[in-house]
């Protein structure tokens, strides 16, 4: 399928646990947490209180987004050219809303979504806590009832297996065998997000800052997938308002 950059919106998003500590969490949920912990800990000697601190943000039942990040090519005379918004906020109802009113602006028959891993992450998450936060689902999320060949997304994971269903793949190894630069070069990785957002000052920003590179290395990723160069430094643009 030749790659089409009209209506495609590349999209990467940041979770973190929902309560900064295991005793916040209301008792109902922290006995469907220690539920889920015992299959998690397969035997090891961690507490729930531990792996909800190490894993909670990486299930929408336990964790919440507090970071969305969103590219989109154009062409500045005739040379690619990306930019790149991002959303953020502590309250998620309020960051999903603000996103939802982006997807808005576009021909929802003919928008695509694109992410590494997001078909198995970021969309499915997407369409959970917009459900918890009782926001109507967008049309290229809402995939009930569909066929497969009628959702319109794109996952650079998936693309790099070529039907090999077997390894999980990361963007940051994907970013460094085509020779992409790093989104990583401030030090934060995934799996320190929540540490960030609860333990620094400026952790939200610092975080959706760290999301917009990782568009950025997306959007490049997939362009090589499709054999294209990528996009020249001086032609990503984040976009403020």
């Amino acid at each position: 399928m030749k790659l089409s950059f009209d209506n495609l919106l590349v999209v990467d998003i940041e979770t973190v646990r929902s309560y900064k500590l295991f005793e916040d969490m209301p008792a109902r949920l922290q006995k469907q947490w220690e539920r889920k912990a015992g299959f998690l800990s397969a035997g090891e000697e961690t507490s729930p209180k531990e792996l909800f601190e190490d894993r909670g943000g990486i299930y929408a039942e336990f964790g919440k987004i507090i970071a969305i990040s969103v590219g989109f090519f154009t062409y500045t005379g005739q040379e690619l050219t990306l930019r790149i918004k991002a959303f953020y906020h502590d309250d998620e109802a309020t960051l999903l809303n603000d996103f939802n009113s982006l997807l808005g602006k576009f021909d929802p028959s003919r928008l695509t979504l694109c992410g590494h891993n997001g078909k198995e992450f970021d969309f499915p998450y997407l369409c959970r806590r917009m459900l918890v936060n009782n926001i109507k689902l967008p049309a290229v999320l809402n995939t009930s009832g569909k066929k497969p060949w009628e959702v319109n997304h794109l996952d650079t994971m998936e693309m790099w297996k070529f039907g090999d269903r077997k390894n999980f793949t990361s963007l940051e190894l994907l970013a460094a065998i085509f020779d992409i630069p790093s989104s990583k070069d401030d030090g934060i990785d995934g799996s320190e997000v929540s540490t960030v957002y609860y333990e620094e000052e400026n952790g939200l920003q610092r975080i959706a800052e760290y999301c917009s590179r990782d568009v950025v290395v997306t959007a490049q990723l997939l362009l090589r997938l499709n054999q294209l160069p990528i996009v020249k430094e001086e032609n990503i643009h984040r976009v403020e308002n």
